[in-house]
């Protein structure tokens, strides 16, 4: 996730477009509110008739999300919506419904937003309405949010017939939203469903401060554009500091056991991007109490490091250390009586890598699993470990040029260093179409979920010290 990228709406009509199977889990139940709906529902069967219900509340408190959701949280209930320029009269009979029904007024909250004949003449094609036989299942529902309007409402009402309209329930319903211990889940499902996947941490965002912008919050949707704005400023302060390099950091794994699946869990989105929450659960190592003590930039630090965890099969890197390596690395490798004849399989099992594929800026999709490297392969690659241990970066020049020769960048260094005060070297350091990508190889015999947790964020600890993020 690009952080320039960021959505976070405050507005749900900025959300309708999401689905109901995604925003359900967004949305939480305001139970009083659904309760208050339950019993003029039942009023309504009673007395045979529809009702009208003035719901007041602050700009933002989350009425328009309230009404549109009604019907995740109760069954056949179903929500209508009158546009601001429809025909009052006909768009009502186009709403009714046999089960019941939810017809809401939008546009409608303030004086400033409809004239007083406009707003008379709704409130009679109401009455006349709520009274026929079309629209006895129907609550129609005028959202408003302030208190002229309001007041304006209840009069017109009142001279109306006061119970034909309202049934015995007060005339004006107040609406408060959720409440604020459910802020910061709501705030964090929805950037989450936004935004690949990412947490509030992700976004410089720690639970800490997320609680205390809570409490500085009115209504949910003043708490959204408050998250929105500390995210925002929270990158923005990263990225000045970037004035050299827009870092870009990759984790490859090249292990000799399968990892896939712990690389999935420490990972989240199509492209592999490092959950840093799931990193730190992962590991109890040091370097997570270090990280622990500046939250707000160990999170924020992942997203702007775009940095992500890729899985290098090891049949894969036989093939490139074969086909790509210089001669003094077919000669180390010769030294231990391992095949170094070019492997005709090297540049398709290269493009059709996990790295291959994100370098060509495709998701990664379901994995079809081969064959299990036999014995001999797995003999194999643990000689490239053990040269590893003495000469990693021969081998990792063999993949710099693999990725040349299969154009999948357009150059590279090994031990690069990151150009700060602290001297800290990358792998590989890549150019593609203009912009760095600098690759961390992890070469192990054996590995699992702690410890690539461990290196990622350890790589991740050394980045942000030495551009300054982290002190």
């Amino acid at each position: 996730m690009d952080v320039n990228s960021l959505r976070i709406p405050d507005r749900f009509e900025r959300l309708r477009d999401l689905g109901d199977e995604t925003l359900t889990s967004i949305i939480v139940p305001v139970e009083p509110m659904l309760e208050e709906l339950d019993e003029r529902f039942m009023d309504m069967r009673a007395a045979d008739r529809g009702s009208l219900m003035i719901l007041r509340g602050t700009s933002g408190a989350g009425k328009s999300t309230f009404l549109d959701t009604v019907g995740f949280f109760r069954q056949r209930v179903s929500t209508r919506r009158i546009a601001r320029d429809a025909d009052v009269a006909q768009a009502l009979r186009e709403s009714a419904g046999a089960d019941n029904t939810v017809i809401v007024f939008e546009g409608r909250e303030a004086l400033g937003d409809v004239s007083g004949a406009e707003i008379e003449s709704a409130m009679h094609e109401i009455n006349q309405f709520i009274r026929s036989e079309e629209g006895r299942r129907s609550l129609v529902v005028w959202p408003t949010n302030r208190d002229d309007l309001t007041e304006l409402l209840v009069g017109i009402g009142e001279s109306l017939g006061r119970e034909a309209l309202f049934g015995i329930s007060n005339p004006v319903t107040p609406f408060n939203g959720p409440p604020k211990t459910e802020f910061s889940r709501i705030a964090q499902q929805t950037v989450s469903v936004l935004n690949e996947g990412a947490s509030l941490d992700a976004l410089g965002i720690s639970m800490g401060l997320a609680n205390d912008l809570a409490e500085q919050s009115d209504t949910i949707g003043n708490y959204l554009a408050r998250i929105r704005r500390a995210a925002v400023r929270a990158g923005a302060r990263v990225e000045r500091l970037l004035t050299k390099e827009r870092y870009r950091m990759w984790t490859l794994t090249v292990s000799g056991n399968d990892v896939e699946g712990d690389v999935a869990a420490l990972t989240r989105g199509g492209f592999s991007a490092a959950d840093v929450d799931r990193l730190l659960s992962s590991t109890g190592a040091n370097v997570v109490s270090d990280l622990k003590k500046h939250p707000e930039q160990t999170g924020i630090l992942g997203t702007i490091l775009d940095a992500r965890i890729v899985n290098m099969d090891m049949v894969c890197m036989l093939a490139v250390t074969r086909t790509y390596g210089s001669p003094e690395l077919h000669k180390v490798m010769q030294s231990k009586d391992m095949i170094t004849a070019r492997d005709g399989s090297a540049a398709r099992r290269l493009l059709e890598s996990d790295l291959g594929i994100l370098l060509q800026d495709n998701p990664l999709g379901t994995r079809k699993r081969g064959p299990k490297p036999g014995s001999n392969t797995k003999d194999a690659f643990a000689k490239l470990v053990e040269i590893s241990r003495t000469n990693d970066g021969l081998l990792n020049d063999a993949l710099g040029r693999g990725l040349v020769e299969t154009g999948l960048i357009d150059s590279y260094e090994t031990e690069r260093n990151l150009g700060t005060d602290l001297v800290f070297n990358s792998d590989i350091y890549c150019i593609k179409s203009g912009a760095p990508i600098r690759l961390e190889l992890m070469w192990r015999a054996r590995t699992g979920r702690a410890a690539i947790a461990n290196y990622v964020l350890g790589k991740i600890n050394n980045y942000g010290k030495a551009i300054g993020v982290i002190q």
